[in-house]
């Protein structure tokens, strides 16, 4: 079914070759020929790429990584994602920092599929950027937990640390006390609620918008209406 897929797939090409060529070699071209050249030209490279992807991994039985794959003809720029033993899942990543108050004071869309452990440091360099320095206590999801990510954290003036999952990590290596590790811990648990409300309530669960940019600036439109309400709430009567 693959090779008959790619025969045809292959064929409509050949059939719009002859009529792309023929336009482009005109010398005045009409607004809907352009539109159209440039139409053609976008999705060709696309078709081209998935033509070669397919052969590598269905005929030859390659392994194509994630970042020589096309997953959407009209989405380009569509990331996989998958997250353990989870459901394969496609779009963007994205990390957040919140606060104390549930605001949400940075997001980040990555690119690709970078393991959490890899984007630790980043937010907290942003973080430390931003706000002029280190928060003096952090808790965050046990993919971040690594030991090196543990003493950069320290190094740059994290007091406690608190990574849901220890992998390895002492307690009081993180925190001062076990006390202190359980309250942080728990409050990453209300984060968790925090994200499910993003998704609910401000649209984080799908973006509806066409286009990398568009996504990006679907993303920061949720997080800074969510942070709007969120400022209202927090306003003393």
């Amino acid at each position: 079914l693959y090779q008959d897929l790619i025969q045809v797939t292959r064929m409509s090409l050949s059939y719009i070759e002859p009529v792309y060529q023929a336009l482009a070699g005109l010398r005045v071209d009409p607004a809907t020929c352009t539109a159209w050249l440039m139409e053609v030209a976008h999705y060709r490279v696309l078709i081209e790429r998935v033509i070669e992807q397919t052969e590598r991994r269905v005929f030859h039985g390659e392994k194509v990584p994630a970042r020589e794959k096309s997953f959407s003809l009209f989405e380009a720029h569509t990331d996989i994602i998958v997250k353990g033993s989870r459901d394969i899942q496609y779009g963007h990543k994205l990390n957040l920092m919140t606060g104390q108050s549930g605001l949400v004071l940075d997001v980040m869309i990555e690119a690709g599929n970078p393991a959490d452990t890899e984007r630790f440091l980043p937010m907290l360099n942003r973080h430390i950027q931003h706000y002029g320095k280190a928060p003096r206590q952090m808790a965050v999801d046990g993919g971040y937990a690594s030991k090196d990510n543990l003493k950069e954290a320290k190094a740059k003036g994290v007091k406690d640390m608190a990574f849901h999952k220890k992998k390895g990590l002492k307690v009081e290596e993180m925190a001062k006390s076990d006390w202190v590790y359980r309250k942080l811990r728990n409050f990453r648990a209300g984060i968790e609620a925090g994200i499910s409300y993003l998704k609910r309530c401000f649209g984080l669960r799908r973006c509806n918008w066409k286009g990398l940019e568009h996504f990006k600036a679907y993303v920061w439109s949720a997080v800074v209406t969510h942070n709007m309400v969120r400022l209202a709430r927090l306003k003393p009567a």
